[in-house]
């Protein structure tokens, strides 16, 4: 990671992460509670620890088609970005990724057919485009046909030609945990968070 991208990473808010895309690592920690699903991304220390929180995400729980928004910190006074399904029924239809004057910066959408047996994902943005699949087709059939639950899936997301755009890796806990890693100076920080929440709740689906 550049000396730059490092600067934007701990700067502490969303704010200033969105300036810079790039942002090689951080957490993403779920908080259930009775209404909403709580999303907080969260600074990754070297040792792997987590840091300061860096922003959070609300989505209104039986009400995923509606517009998920990220605040630039704990007090929600100011959305910086969010993500809208373009089709109330139609889920194959996908979900555009805005900024904060409501400018898309990216797409992502569930291939429920390819889905069936290894969960897949389609990403596009700004110079890119990639499909996202569970690693392990193992862990995938042991998801769908036994009742093991808490499994830690890990998603890639790939060009044709190899190149990891992005990655989301869950942590074997009660509680959903995520180590988000974006390699590729290409893809928006905004992006890739939207990404790893939209395929927590859409692995529900």
């Amino acid at each position: 990671m550049s000396s730059q991208h490092r600067g934007t990473a701990t700067s502490g808010t969303l704010c200033a992460m969105t300036q810079t895309p790039g942002t090689e690592r951080y957490s993403l920690r779920q908080k259930i509670t009775l209404m909403v699903n709580r999303y907080e991304i969260i600074a990754a220390n070297p040792d792997g620890s987590f840091g300061e929180m860096l922003g959070l995400a609300e989505q209104k729980r039986f009400a995923f088609k509606e517009q998920v928004t990220f605040y630039s910190d704990d007090s929600k006074t100011r959305p910086v970005f969010g993500f809208k399904a373009r089709k109330a029924i139609d889920l194959n239809a996908g979900y555009d990724i805005t900024d904060e004057s409501g400018q898309q910066i990216g797409f992502f959408r569930k291939d429920f057919g390819a889905s069936l047996l290894r969960s897949t994902f389609h990403l596009e943005g700004p110079g890119y485009a990639g499909v996202g699949r569970e690693r392990s087709q193992l862990v995938a059939l042991l998801r769908r046909f036994t009742e093991i639950s808490f499994l830690p899936f890990h998603f890639d997301f790939t060009e044709p030609n190899g190149t990891v755009l992005m990655s989301s890796e869950r942590q074997a806990t009660l509680r959903d945990k995520y180590t988000v890693h974006v390699p590729d100076e290409r893809v928006d920080f905004r992006v890739a968070a939207a990404v790893a929440v939209g395929l927590d709740a859409l692995m529900q689906r």
